[in-house]
């Protein structure tokens, strides 16, 4: 178990000193395969710094190009989320039953129970199509895609084609009201860094390896096969906690190298969760104060800012 947390760091680093560090584990803990969670905690910080660091030693694209790909990747996975079981039960031909997605018409497939109506793909393919594009790198191909969701939201053809507005009545939540796929905000959003990107031809994104999408295979086998639908507790404190730990993840990485890139990200996902709340403060599910999940929301962009700057000022004065 020790090799996983390993994981965290970059390949150069594991590489190097991968096995000084087992041997070190093994050494301080024997007899165990884990380490205990303080120690956890320490090295998966000091994993994110150093991939942090890699990133920031990496000088083949600017880094505000770097920050509107994280931003992209972060939007898409954000608009891929309420549709994690609808994909899976369309990929699987699985009748979801009473455990379908809140759509007008129950399941949308012609295998479903009960009164249907034909649409001819889930609505969450697009945004998966988007992610898996930005993942390899490949811009030009999410274009489309975010286009399309646009499209899709916007016109009654689209809903018609992909499925009315995605669910109706309640919605996931995590630190914001639900975002459905009317929202043209996330996706007009999205469309623009996905146009960026495309148009910055000389200097690439980054490429990433398919490995990452084993966690987005992992959500889509916890939300389809295991039936734990968008507006299941245990499915927004999840994602409340996944969205938390990604802020301080940005925290973590902007503080270790003093860079701004990861403020790009932070401040579009603070913009379409504020703008979902903002504009339904209605649907806002009460799980949370308001004021509570506004102040989640809002404060890490000058948190970030500040840790950039007294990075910057330690650097200067070393």
């Amino acid at each position: 178990m020790n090799r996983l947390l390993l994981a965290v760091y970059p390949e150069s680093y594991r590489s190097r000193q991968g096995e000084e560090v087992l041997a070190c584990l093994s050494e301080a803990y024997p007899g165990r395969s884990w380490p205990p969670p303080r120690e956890v905690a320490a090295l998966v910080r000091a994993g994110v710094q150093a991939r942090a660091r890699a990133v920031v030693d990496d000088t083949a694209r600017p880094w505000w190009l770097d920050g509107i790909h994280l931003a992209a990747l972060a939007l898409a996975a954000l608009a891929l989320v309420p549709y994690l079981q609808d994909v899976w039960h369309w990929a699987l031909h699985i009748d979801p039953g009473q455990h379908a997605i809140a759509f007008h018409f129950s399941g949308w497939y012609p295998w479903a129970e009960g009164p249907t109506r034909i649409r001819l793909l889930p609505y969450g393919l697009l945004p998966l199509g988007c992610l898996i594009a930005l993942l390899r790198g490949r811009p030009w191909i999410a274009l489309p895609a975010a286009a399309v969701m646009m499209w899709a939201g916007a016109t009654s053809h689209g809903r018609a084609l992909f499925g009315d507005e995605g669910k109706a009545g309640l919605g996931y939540y995590g630190l914001g009201a639900p975002i459905t796929a009317r929202d043209l905000v996330l996706s007009g959003a999205l469309c623009a860094a996905c146009a960026v990107l495309a148009l910055c031809r000389p200097s690439r994104p980054r490429r990433r390896s398919y490995r990452w999408l084993a966690p987005v295979v992992l959500a889509m086998f916890v939300a389809g096969g295991l039936h734990i639908t968008s507006v299941s507790p245990a499915f927004q404190r999840g994602l409340f906690v996944l969205e938390v730990a990604a802020l301080i993840a940005a925290w973590v990485a902007t503080a270790a190298t003093g860079d701004h890139r990861w403020l790009i990200p932070v401040a579009a996902f603070a913009i379409v969760r504020t703008q979902a709340i903002v504009v339904r403060p209605d649907a806002f599910m009460q799980s949370f104060p308001d004021l509570v999940v506004l102040v989640l929301l809002i404060a890490p962009l000058p948190a970030l800012v500040i840790a950039a700057q007294r990075r910057q000022r330690q650097a200067l004065a070393e």
